[in-house]
């Protein structure tokens, strides 16, 4: 065993203190208090308990699209025209959300409740909605957004010469 093993290696005082750190934290263990979370779950296998896990942020639940983003898709898409909608599925990191194209290309992106609410929101407001995962992002939202890159970068430059001058 390799424990044993180290203990050889080591003098027999810093063993004695070893094997004393042991029987301390084993007694520790059993003296938690009743909220911090169990070291053994009930079969008596070993749980993983994070140093930060209280600190961690909850994640939302599924339903945690709200009002104003259902308000801002809908005032979004009456203020533009040629508007289409694609789902973006759910991932570890964002929940559901409706990404709305308009003819330019120019968008916008809020979470939704789920793949559901995002086919009856489009439906009620008349538009084509599009699964990202099987058809992708429109050509026209990435020629939109190399579009505003080069304005963005001309701007810079502007500002930039403007310094100098």
């Amino acid at each position: 065993m390799p424990l044993d093993r180290f203990r050889r290696i080591l003098s027999l005082r810093s063993a004695s203190r070893w094997h004393h750190r042991e029987q301390e934290l084993h007694e520790s263990a059993e003296r938690r208090p009743a909220w911090y979370p169990a070291a053994r779950d009930a079969r008596g296998k070993a749980n993983a308990v994070g140093l930060f896990d209280r600190f961690r942020r909850r994640r939302r639940p599924a339903g945690s699209a709200t009002s104003r983003d259902s308000e801002h898709l809908r005032a979004w898409a009456e203020g533009h025209y040629g508007v289409e909608a694609f789902l973006e599925p759910r991932t570890n990191v964002t929940e559901t959300t409706l990404l709305l194209v308009a003819h330019d290309g120019e968008w916008t992106r809020r979470r939704v409740d789920g793949p559901r609410a995002a086919f009856r929101f489009a439906h009620r407001l008349g538009m084509p909605c599009y699964e990202v995962a099987k058809l992708g992002y429109p050509q026209r939202m990435r020629d939109y957004q190399a579009r505003q890159r080069i304005l963005r970068r001309r701007e810079q430059r502007r500002r930039d010469l403007g310094d100098i001058g």
